[in-house]
């Protein structure tokens, strides 16, 4: 009865295992696909997710390492950690971020952070049947298709441009499916804010160089069940994550001595050609991401966003524009920081919004 009982659980692991392995057979011999190490775009920390990802020229604490190194500079404190866990799929994908910052002098700053984008358990059923044909279920055994990003950061103010902060990330990207594949993978972010009085200003660069995973299959291990199929085995190859820009702006609108409004707003601009996003062409696409967080004594906050725009088939074949609405909360206590966010992640599960909590201490 247990067993009947994980059959569904163990159907959703199996969907998602191929959201993984397709993507590896078929991309893995091609340089540039359009869609590569997408895990390193979902975003990290509470705040930023309740306010649509709108983040690059906002992001002001130890998160910035992901969001844009150049915002490690604004921590006042010496050193400052932070972390967050979401589950994702109705719980079947665990999704974990870990970072921590400190000062290399009083202009530098260094940081790491780690990530985690993982469906475990997934049940490997090529040993179901016994020899003589029974069905056993003792045999199934379990593994787990999980990306893994490291991130070390190094920021720096710039003294003779007031203002000017400027910040650099080299990416190391290890994934996995099971025994069956892996991939390295090496890159490099740039990053950049300025500030003007209330106005603030943000350029971060991804993937400059190109991201290149170097995939190595074992192709043996599925050989059977390939062939079988009727599917071409998976070779060992390059997939290179192509760069992409994101330029952001805001303005912070003092409302009196208690209250404070900060606005964002953050252009994602991928050039492979276009997407379904707001604005999509050959040359370039465009995927804006709208964020307000009203502030009291700086100490609580209160969030909302919007991103995702995408256009997808309604009733009758009409196009209609979908949003991805987000909000969270915000707590400043002394050196401790607990941020919540809900968001939706495109209506793909029977619980389509996540609830997201993220910590941070400054020490």
């Amino acid at each position: 009865m247990e067993k009947r009982r994980n059959s569904k659980s163990c159907s959703w692991k199996a969907i998602l295992f191929l959201l993984w392995v397709v993507p590896i057979s078929g991309f893995a011999q091609l340089t540039t696909p359009k869609y590569s190490n997408e895990f390193m775009n979902l975003g990290v920390g509470a705040r930023a997710l309740g306010m649509g990802n709108a983040q690059v020229a906002a992001t002001d604490n130890v998160m910035a390492g992901y969001w844009n190194p150049a915002g490690l500079t604004r921590i006042t404190e010496k050193y400052q950690a932070g972390l967050m866990h979401a589950s994702y799929f109705a719980g079947m994908a665990n999704y974990d971020y870990l970072a921590f910052t400190l000062p290399t002098d009083s202009l530098g700053r260094l940081a790491i952070s780690a990530i985690r984008f993982a469906v475990d358990d997934i049940p490997d059923t090529r040993f179901l049947y016994d020899a003589d044909g029974r069905l056993n279920y003792d045999n199934i055994r379990f593994f787990s298709a999980a990306d893994y990003g490291f991130i070390i950061s190094y920021a720096r103010v710039i003294p003779k441009l007031d203002g000017l902060r400027l910040g650099a990330n080299m990416k190391v990207i290890h994934r996995t499916v099971g025994e069956f594949a892996q991939a390295w993978g090496v890159g490099l972010d740039a990053g950049a804010q300025y500030e003007n009085g209330a106005w603030r200003f943000g350029l971060m660069l991804r993937d400059i160089t190109g991201t290149f995973n170097a995939w190595v299959h074992e192709a043996s291990m599925v050989e059977d069940i390939y062939q079988s199929t009727g599917n071409t085995l998976p070779q060992n190859g390059i997939e290179v994550t192509v760069p992409r820009a994101i330029l952001s702006g805001g303005r912070s609108f003092p409302i009196n001595e208690q209250f404070n409004l900060l606005a964002m707003l953050d252009l994602s601009m991928t050039f492979d050609g276009q997407r379904n996003v707001l604005l999509g062409s050959n040359f370039t696409s465009i995927d804006p991401s709208f964020g307000l967080e009203l502030g009291f004594q700086d100490m609580l906050y209160l969030r909302t966003g919007v991103n995702n725009f995408q256009k997808v088939q309604g009733l009758r074949n009409a196009e209609v524009m979908t949003l991805q609405p987000n909000f969270g909360l915000g707590i400043k206590l002394s050196k401790f920081y607990i941020d919540y966010a809900m968001t939706d992640i495109g209506d793909v599960s029977d619980t389509p919004y996540s609830h997201i909590f993220s910590l941070m201490l400054s020490f």
